[in-house]
């Protein structure tokens, strides 16, 4: 039974259609149009990252299919970015993806993919008795699904660093080996909840919009996840280099 325009519902399920012809015409990665210059893009910031978490290179990181995309400030395109590299790893063949949207004081991420609001992840920090089954939604991107920000709290920060968030995210990450969870974050120097968030994390990926960052907010932020060894750099809305963006590595 269709309850809204875009959720569906059936017992034990909830279930949501992304409007993919959308998502093209706004740019972003769309499975049935795979060489955009935007895919192209994103597969070169995906790559890296899966070679990590499954140890290509090395030892696996501890958590790595944990992996968070925030930004020193608003604006600098976080949210498109995080969407995107979450559209763009549920086309691998081998892995689902989760798309959390963590920046629970301003959510954005239903609004991107065109879905209306949802209860979601503070919904289950608030409420011993709900579970990530019940807030979770399937999409028709099978290998995608979403975990709404959904209610806001004055607590969010105490939530975010609660025993109950590290059980969460322990969850998240051992239930299910093959899943990678990508968490849309606060800016790192707006809200206290994107550090919390970020020390919890194996992998994080610091968006920095071009010629309009400066190098002492990005020094910053670096500075507030300075306890995380895998930090990836996106430099986002430039026009110097081919496509939309520029990716680069820190360590």
């Amino acid at each position: 039974m269709t309850t809204s325009s875009n959720v569906l519902r059936a017992p034990g399920v909830r279930s949501v259609n992304i409007d993919l012809p959308r998502l093209q015409q706004q740019g972003m990665v769309y499975h049935e149009d795979g060489r955009t210059t935007v895919a192209e893009d994103f597969r070169l910031i995906k790559r890296p990252l899966l070679r990590s978490l499954r140890g290509e290179e090395g030892l696996p990181i501890r958590r790595g299919n944990l992996i968070i995309v925030t930004s020193a400030l608003a604006g600098e395109g976080k949210t498109f970015c995080a969407v995107n590299l979450a559209l763009s790893i549920a086309m691998e063949r081998d892995v689902t993806v989760l798309l959390v949207d963590a920046d629970v004081a301003r959510p954005s991420v239903l609004k991107v993919l065109g879905l209306g609001a949802a209860p979601g992840l503070m919904d289950v920090l608030l409420d011993e008795q709900a579970g990530l089954a019940d807030v979770i939604l399937r999409t028709n991107i099978p290998t995608l699904s979403l975990l709404p920000a959904g209610r806001s709290s004055r607590h969010a920060t105490e939530l975010l660093a609660s025993r109950n968030m590290s059980k969460l995210l322990e969850e998240i990450a051992e239930r299910y080996a093959d899943r990678v969870v990508i968490f849309d974050s606060p800016p790192l120097l707006i809200t206290s909840e994107a550090s919390v968030l970020a020390a919890q994390m194996g992998q994080i990926v610091l968006v920095v919009e071009a010629e309009t960052t400066t190098q002492k907010a990005v020094n910053e932020a670096l500075h507030h996840i300075d306890s995380c060894h895998h930090i990836n750099l996106i430099y986002n809305k430039t026009q110097a280099f081919p496509g939309n963006g520029y990716y680069g590595y820190y360590d």
